[in-house]
């Protein structure tokens, strides 16, 4: 608050030029953020999908049962998404978001938080956050570092 009682972004708004850029820029929010908005819990369900690394995790006959014993399981997959360079991104942004679905679902006190830009990432009681989706696409890329590795570092803190 500011003195009497206005909120800064009405101030700012009150300013031309600022509350003509906050305009243009909030309508480039993405779509999440507005999920998140309204209903944090059904954006963590959505987050969690993963549908591809589900597919080609099932088809590998490993079931991704949202524990820290998938992600090893996952580790040790043949990593045949990077023979599809077409694949390989999609494997990595889902392989990040199940990652921060165990670290939420198992790591007390962490939670899904959005970025200014809309990036999700896992926020630890201790502050810290995770970007997920970049540990997934690594590990997608090169196998390191490893998802099993992320999640032990995440519980630890």
């Amino acid at each position: 608050m500011v003195p009497g009682g206005a909120r800064w972004d009405a101030v700012l708004m009150e300013i031309p030029f600022l509350g003509n850029w906050r305009s243009r820029h909030q309508a480039e929010r993405s779509p999440l953020v507005s999920v998140f908005d309204r209903d944090p819990e059904g954006a963590a369900e959505l987050l969690a999908e993963c549908e591809l690394l589900r597919a080609r995790a099932e088809g590998a006959g490993v079931r991704l049962d949202d524990t820290p014993l998938s992600l090893s399981a996952l580790d040790q997959l043949p990593p045949r998404w990077r023979d599809d360079p077409e694949e390989l991104p999609w494997i990595g942004n889902d392989a990040g978001l199940y990652l921060g679905t165990v670290v939420v679902r198992t790591v007390p006190g962490a939670s899904w938080d959005l970025r200014p830009d809309g990036q999700p990432v896992v926020r630890l009681a201790s502050g810290r956050e995770f970007d997920v989706v970049a540990a997934g696409l690594d590990w997608a890329t090169t196998g390191s570092p490893e998802l099993s590795q992320v999640y032990a570092e995440a519980a630890e803190h």
